[in-house]
This record gives C-alpha cells, sequence and structure tokens, in this order.
C-alpha cells in the first residue's frame, strides 16, 4: 500500500486554489510520532504532507518514525522553511523532497500568497541538490492560472536535473474549496497538450528520468481527462491500495472527495481493526460508487502498477503517432 500522513493542517502560504490555512490544526490537537508509529505494515511510498509539515516542531520525529517503514519516504513542502528543510535532510539523506511551485517567480507569488516564496523554494532546491540528496524536484498544481509558466518550468527542471511532480487544481474537504474552475479552459488545455508532448520527447540525458517522463505523459492525460469530465482510465485504489492519516489521528480513504470518508481513528483502535472494520468497508463501498473521477498520483501511480500494460500501451501508441507527425491521443 501507500500512504500519505498529514501531520498539520497549519500552513504559512494563503494558496488560491486551498484553503486549508483558512481552517489550521491546533498544535494540541495533532497527533504524536507515537501515535503515527500505529500504522501498520512496510510500504510501497509514504509521503508527509500538510498544511506545511516543515512547520511541526517534531518533524524529525516523524520522519524517524515512517522511514523506517517504507522503501520511499517523500516530503512535500513549500520550501519556505529551507533551514528546518536542511536539517531533515542532513539526518535523513535517502528521503524524497518535493518543493511546491505554481509557476516561475511572478505567478508562483501570486498565487501562493506569499511574499518571495518561490526565491525560497529554489534556494531549498539548490541547497539539497549541493548536499547530495538525490530524489529532489519541484511539484506544481496546474491551472489556467499558471498554464503558461508550465513548459518553462518543466525545461528549468530538466536543465537542473530534478523531478517535476504535477497535478491539477481540486475541490474537495480537505481543501475546503468548492468553488475551484478554470475559466480559460482553452489556454489550459492548449498548455496542457504542449506539456504531454513534451514529455513523451523528453530529451533528459539521464536514462531513468526520461523514462519517468514518458509515464508522467501518460499520468498528465489523465488529469486532461479529468479536467474534460472524462472516466478515469485506471480504477481507484483509494481505501485498499492508498489511504491517508490526518493530524487527529482519522485514516482516511484518500484527500478528494467531498466529504471526509473516515475508516476510524488511530487513538480508539488499532490499525489492523479499523483496516478490516464494517465502517472501512462501508467507505470502500463509498470509493466503488464515488463518479468524481478524481486523478490525483497518489491513486493514479498505485493503478499504473496493478496494470501496467495500460500506461505502457499509451506511450508506445503516442510516441509513435508523434514519430509520425501525428497529434498525441488523449
Amino acid at each position: 500500500m501507500e500512504c500519505a500522513v498529514i501531520v498539520t493542517y497549519q500552513c504559512n502560504a494563503r494558496c488560491m486554489m486551498c484553503n486549508t490555512w483558512r481552517h489550521p490544526s491546533l498544535k494540541e490537537e495533532e497527533i504524536s510520532p507515537e501515535v503515527i508509529d500505529r500504522i501498520q505494515g512496510t510500504y510501497k511510498r509514504l509521503n508527509i504532507t500538510g498544511g506545511e509539515p516543515l512547520l511541526r516542531e517534531d518533524i524529525l520525529d516523524i520522519v524517524e518514525v515512517l522511514n523506517r517503514k517504507t522503501c520511499r519516504l517523500e516530503i512535500s513542502t513549500n520550501g519556505y522553511f529551507t533551514d528546518r528543510i536542511l536539517k531533515v535532510a542532513e539526518r535523513f539523506p535517502n528521503i524524497t523532497f518535493r518543493v511546491s511551485v505554481d509557476g516561475l517567480p511572478a505567478a508562483h507569488d501570486r498565487i501562493r500568497g506569499l511574499k518571495h516564496a518561490f526565491d525560497h523554494a529554489l534556494r531549498t532546491i539548490i541547497e539539497l541538490k549541493q548536499m547530495g540528496i538525490r530524489d529532489i524536484g519541484f511539484g506544481i498544481t496546474i491551472s489556467d492560472r499558471n498554464a503558461s509558466d508550465l513548459l518553462n518550468l518543466y525545461h528549468l527542471c530538466a536543465g537542473l536535473d530534478i523531478e517535476l511532480a504535477n497535478c491539477v487544481m481540486h475541490n474537495s474537504f480537505y481543501f475546503h474549496k468548492h468553488d475551484n474552475t478554470v475559466e480559460d479552459f482553452d489556454l489550459f488545455r492548449e498548455k496542457m497538450q504542449q506539456f504531454i508532448e513534451a514529455l513523451l520527447q523528453s530529451r533528459r540525458g539521464n536514462l531513468r528520468m526520461k523514462v519517468k517522463d514518458w509515464f508522467r505523459a501518460y499520468i498528465n492525460s489523465g488529469l486532461l481527462n479529468h479536467m474534460l469530465g472524462k472516466q478515469r482510465s485506471l480504477p481507484c485504489g483509494a481505501a485498499t491500495d492508498t489511504f491517508f492519516l490526518d493530524p487527529f489521528g482519522n485514516v482516511l480513504a484518500c484527500n478528494g472527495s467531498d466529504e471526509s470518508w473516515n475508516m476510524g481513528n488511530l487513538k480508539d483502535a488499532s490499525f489492523e481493526e479499523i483496516w478490516r472494520s464494517e465502517k472501512a468497508e462501508q467507505v470502500r463501498q463509498l470509493v466503488g460508487n464515488c463518479t468524481k473521477n478524481c486523478w490525483m498520483t497518489g491513486t493514479a501511480v498505485p493503478a499504473m502498477r496493478k496494470q501496467p500494460w495500460v500506461p505502457i500501451s499509451w506511450v508506445l501508441r503516442n510516441k509513435l503517432r508523434l514519430a509520425f507527425g501525428k497529434e498525441v491521443c488523449i
């Protein structure tokens, strides 16, 4: 399985597409590393997220607990607290860092509502790279507000030889948003298609990164299809292959639903009891009947691993189309 641990709802940013910062968790309400340690199993991937996770004063203890449970521990951060991030990297140089940016400097600072936010994010990446941390990259939430920066940001990442993860803005309980809309959809679609083609024609020198770009193109085709209102190409594994742990100890199906689909609380029961409970089965039924067709990396990648022939065939088919001068078939 894969799991995202939301360690806090506190955030220093004021993002346009997310109102979590308006609903911060209280420090005394947030679960301790000891409670977080109650999630059982060895995970393919664990993600530490928020809010802004570096606002947790005990972030090093949280990382220590979760790093034992996975071969890949990732921290999603806005990169503002560079010194705190570097302390984590010094102690745990094997973990992954994804620094959120929402375009080049002007767009990023405007969308994040945080002065000099891009400068902090870039400095964090440069410092991590100088330290020799291998798995680092930016992550962007795409909308029509920043779509015009998407290709340039990708080329910046390719030049720095770092990753570029991405999603599109969503509406859900997690973001406290239900009015996120793309106003200039023609621009959004055009820039997304250009981005998908650039990923399929990746010019990275590193073969592993090049191949990852190809399959990220498939992920982005799913994101575009989601925005077009189309069905997911692969079934959602929320509450089966993946789950979220919120700052209060609740085991949640995902972060994309309109309401919080809670399977139980680690303060009241063991993870095994929660995972096999009747309440968890009821949540899985909700997931099975869900019509939102969300397409987020957290559910898309595990689905791709379960049915690898689907993304592989898509990549091969569309690389051939590009080779013969045809458009990508989304």
